[in-house]
């Protein structure tokens, strides 16, 4: 027993001494209400009906399994940090896995990846935010970072809000 208590104790000195971060600041917003700026160009249309803040999303009738390619980013200062890349993602009859998509490309080093697969959807789904991380060491900056959204599957995929962010 007061091994347990000791250890409790220690654990809660731990927590006390320790910095958890969780400042974090958004580096790009893409509210989808034009088709400017996304690099897929076919396969994907402005739905301006649908949308998960009133302003329009981006529509996708998939009939194979698909990447598309959404946006690039370039010159950002994100070293020791955690990229988050999130999105407002809506399904209708999808056979197959929805998930987000993230590269990250380091010069003289190649391009890395991180997926969503542990949120992503499938079937019929109201608006539900999907989102995929990636962790950057000391010393590790992107030269460029690739937001793609994974259609693994058949059916009509809608994203809305797409949002990266630095923690």
């Amino acid at each position: 027993m007061k091994i347990l208590k000791l250890s409790v104790l220690l654990f809660i000195l731990f927590l006390s001494c320790t910095k958890i971060s969780t400042e974090e600041t958004e580096l790009r917003h893409y509210p989808i209400n034009k088709i400017g700026g996304i690099i897929s160009q076919t396969e994907v249309e402005i739905d301006n009906e649908i949308s998960s803040d009133g302003d329009g999303s981006l529509k996708i009738v998939s009939e194979a399994p698909t990447v598309i390619e959404l946006y690039e980013t370039t010159n950002l200062d994100v070293e020791d940090a955690t990229l988050i890349y999130s999105a407002k993602v809506k399904t209708d009859n999808m056979q197959g896995q929805v998930y987000l998509e993230m590269w990250c490309a380091f010069e003289g080093k190649g391009e890395y990846f991180s997926r969503g697969l542990d949120k992503s959807i499938a079937g019929t789904n109201d608006w539900k935010k999907l989102e995929t991380n990636f962790f950057l060491n000391p010393g590790e900056n992107p030269n460029n970072i690739k937001l793609n959204l994974v259609i693994a599957g058949t059916g009509t995929v809608w994203i809305d809000d797409i949002r990266l962010v630095k923690r």
